[in-house]
């Protein structure tokens, strides 16, 4: 059978992530890896979790978390949710919380929601990677999202007109983006939705790592701005994707979304198509994990992958050759490295993982356009202070020898 005749358009923009590649090496021993974003697994709450286990199966509520559930997600869990996102400044109500396999599954349908072949999405260049692969699906054409730099409304709307389609959407990760590790100050925030307000546009956020702040002034989420602005959640054009992934563990794959209930209510007709709802028993346990010890937890991770930032910061100053240039990041899990002009990052990166055994992302997968191939990322949420030293000495060799 030749599948290629028969496969729908969209799954010619379809590709593996580079991420998803690179997290195979982490079972090779010898190899220093920079590359996942992922959380330290020795810091998940594991014996909380069995204890939410096994409550949830235990007694006559087992029958329920085994048991099909309605499409916007488990009640309670959704109770906590709209109380956590009040103390982010964002007084809602369950009714404005749909839980998602993920933040992930919440941009995929995202996409569906707002995208027809042919129209813009507003993305950063760079941006997240695993947004480009859910917005993928849907056809659209990119266009680069600059708070400061971008055309004016009028522009950006006749170009995509031009293109055979309008601007539907922006996408911004504001804090402590993936993969820059930057955030976007409350001006550019400012700034942002005046734009979206001029094109009429939906604004995705993206909240995956808002948690994790380390030092800085706090900035509100830009749903909290928007909805001081338009007097309501139910008048917001922002749209806020959030995930225990970072926080708690991302293999129970929960999410939400927080949103007007219009959106809620035309997310859960997408849920209900796709999977009908996220797994009972997940939402169970995090709903019970979460109440017990959500602020607790958190505080530790930011003490601890807090270090791990300084500590990648210092070894990149005290190691790094020059014309070599990187963020230094408020919060998340990522250093963003500029390279200089001519050094290609996957040439790079494949010279590392023979002679010096470090693994890296290189830059030019979070480009709509592929471009930035002088840049690359790191992640220190999984590496040890000495890992850190080590792999910053050794990137620094080859790069000294590019």
């Amino acid at each position: 059978m030749d599948w290629t005749p028969v496969l729908a358009r969209r799954m010619g923009r379809m590709k593996a992530s580079e991420i998803r590649e690179l997290l195979k090496l982490l079972d090779q021993p010898d190899i220093l890896s920079f590359a996942g974003g992922i959380p330290d697994p020795t810091l998940f709450p594991k014996a909380e979790f069995a204890e939410a286990m096994a409550e949830a199966m235990s007694g006559p509520g087992a029958g329920q978390a085994l048991q099909y559930s309605v499409s916007e997600g488990y009640g309670p869990l959704r109770q906590w949710l709209s109380r956590h996102m009040g103390t982010l400044g964002v007084p809602c109500a369950a009714e404005n919380i749909v839980i998602t396999s993920g933040s992930q599954q919440a941009l995929d349908y995202l996409g569906k929601l707002f995208i027809t072949p042919g129209d813009t999405a507003l993305v950063g260049w760079p941006t997240y990677l695993g947004a480009l692969g859910a917005f993928n699906a849907c056809e659209p054409r990119y266009a680069r999202l600059d708070p400061w730099g971008n055309a004016d409304a009028a522009t950006l709307q006749a170009e995509a007109e031009a293109a055979g389609g309008r601007v539907k959407m922006a996408y911004v990760s504001p804090d402590f983006a993936n993969p820059t590790g930057e955030t976007l100050d409350a001006a550019g925030r400012m700034r942002l939705l005046d734009m979206a307000e001029s094109l009429g546009i939906a604004v995705i956020e993206d909240g995956a790592y808002q948690a994790l702040r380390y030092d800085g002034a706090q900035v509100p989420p830009m749903l909290a701005t928007d909805v001081a602005r338009c007097g309501g959640i139910d008048a917001a054009r922002v749209i806020y994707c959030g995930s225990f992934s970072k926080t708690l563990a991302p293999g129970l794959r929960v999410g939400w979304v927080c949103a007007a209930k219009p959106v809620i209510e035309r997310l859960v007709l997408l849920k209900q198509a796709a999977d009908l709802h996220s797994p009972t028993l997940n939402q169970i346990a995090v709903d019970h994990v979460a109440r017990r010890l959500f602020d607790a937890h958190v505080a530790g991770l930011r003490t601890v992958y807090g270090a791990r930032r300084d500590r990648m910061l210092v070894a990149l100053a005290r190691e790094m050759p020059d014309g070599v240039t990187w963020t230094k990041p408020e919060g998340g899990m990522f250093v963003w490295l500029n390279l200089p002009d001519g050094v290609d990052a996957a040439a790079l990166l494949a010279e590392s993982l023979k002679s010096e055994r470090v693994a890296f992302v290189p830059g030019s997968a979070f480009f709509a356009d592929g471009s930035g191939r002088n840049t690359l990322r790191l992640s220190f949420s999984c590496a040890t202070e000495a890992q850190i030293d080590e792999g910053m000495a050794r990137l620094a060799r080859l790069l000294r020898g590019a």
